[in-house]
């Protein structure tokens, strides 16, 4: 029970004392299925838990043996045990089962795999039907930078990706159905894996001069962006010809700052990229296509003090942008500091990661876009900045198709009414 009527749901880890406040146990990445029936987390200590949504005890029955048990072993082989015991229960419903993953090391990223392409039913209809049904793909990136792909109904590994020589700190599948994941770490480089041939086709990308902090693709699947943490970079690459576009950032800032966090809106018209220097921590809004910096979002955090921005998050209809904040300065907020988050596919719910390797679910702002946003957002799906610049349209119309009409109080804090940026 909660007195925040945002916050959902709290799902809780109980650990040993000797585990209480140990590295290890964080959340660091959190992911619902393409479709949203699934939702996994990092519950730490090298534990994946992947669970079927919406949380409901009637359809999960070893997640809510576990929730209410509030079990957590460090020894594997305990461990296994009690899943073997609680599986034995569920009468042989696995399909729907949840599912926990061991994967040795800690784990930093995750991301739901599409399913599999419906061509492969040409070459053998009944076994690619079967396969297909039995098959949703889960990518895990290790502290010791290896990635393991994970078949979710069935519980088993599939295969490991091996490469990167540093943490594997984001994973990301593009939105084309396509088995391409795309995956960066701290040795400073971004692969792309062709999950089709078991990853032995890897195309990798060089420029990063530091750990990259994330990475995320773009709508049309045409770009990819990243951002270094201590380099300072914001780089843009083409997905299509797997080539360095541009440094958003330019190398112009003297400042040390960090960068932390980024994603595209659901058009893929704006990157959105979180950064810190000293106390003070903003948001920044790019024109990823022109490069030109449309705002900047800074005075909204004076309240939050010390607080760092760990993730960002566009909404699925793009009207809203989730943070999420770190603050370890004091014992009492460090059990409750967030380091990821993930919307649900169709909005209306978001999910945080702590340090503590709990996860809380919140209840996102509803709004219904109007009419012009939408077709905005069909328009800019598909369209560059350069090509509506091109097109012979009032300025009004112009400024409000590239996203340059953002109020100037949005520039400087937050607000909740959708109505200004929608005039």
């Amino acid at each position: 029970p909660t007195s925040d009527p945002a916050l959902l749901l709290e799902l809780k880890t109980r650990r040993p004392p000797s585990l209480v406040e140990r590295a290890g146990c964080e959340t660091w990445s959190v992911d619902f299925s393409p479709d949203g029936a699934w939702f996994a987390w990092s519950m730490g200590h090298g534990i994946v838990w992947v669970v079927a949504w919406p949380l409901d005890s009637e359809f999960n029955p070893l997640f809510s043996f576990l929730i209410h048990a509030c079990i957590y072993v460090r020894n594997q082989a305990t461990w296994e045990k009690v899943l073997l015991h609680v599986q034995e229960s569920q009468n042989g419903e696995t399909d729907r089962g949840d599912k926990s993953f061991s994967c040795g090391h800690p784990v930093w990223g995750l991301a739901f795999g599409p399913r599999p392409p419906k061509s492969n039913a040409t070459a053998c209809p009944a076994k690619a039907r079967s396969e297909g049904k039995n098959s949703l793909l889960l990518a895990t990136g290790l502290e010791n930078g290896v990635i393991k792909i994970w078949n979710v109904l069935t519980g088993s590994a599939v295969f490991d990706l091996h490469g990167h020589e540093g943490v594997v700190r984001d994973l990301v599948f593009p939105q084309n159905g396509t088995l391409t994941l795309i995956s960066s770490s701290r040795d400073k480089t971004l692969r792309i894996w062709d999950l089709a041939h078991k990853g032995k086709k890897v195309q990798v990308l060089y420029g990063h001069k530091d750990w990259i902090s994330s990475c995320c693709v773009s709508s049309d699947c045409s770009m990819i962006a990243s951002v270094g943490r201590f380099d300072r970079m914001v780089c843009l690459w083409s997905l299509r010809s797997y080539t360095f576009i541009r440094n958003l950032t330019g190398g112009a800032h003297k400042t040390v700052y960090l960068l932390s966090s980024c994603d595209f809106s659901p058009d893929g018209a704006i990157l959105a990229t979180a950064a810190f220097s000293g106390s003070s921590w903003w948001i920044d809004l790019w024109d990823p296509y022109t490069a030109e910096k449309l705002a900047t979002l800074a005075d909204y955090f004076e309240d939050y003090g010390q607080n760092q921005i760990s993730a960002i998050q566009f909404s699925p209809n793009g009207l809203h942008l989730t943070l999420v904040t770190d603050d370890r300065s004091t014992k009492r907020d460090r059990d409750s500091n967030g380091l990821c988050c993930k919307y649900h596919p169709q909005g209306g719910v978001v999910a945080t990661g702590t340090r503590d390797g709990h996860v809380r679910f919140w209840r996102a702002p509803s709004a219904v876009p109007s009419l012009c946003h939408l077709c905005r957002s069909i328009l800019r799906h598909s369209i560059s900045t350069h090509q509506i610049e091109a097109l012979p349209l009032p300025k009004r119309i112009l400024e409000y198709l590239t996203y340059k009409n953002i109020p100037e109080r949005l520039k400087s804090c937050c607000s909740s009414d959708e109505e200004e940026w929608e005039s």
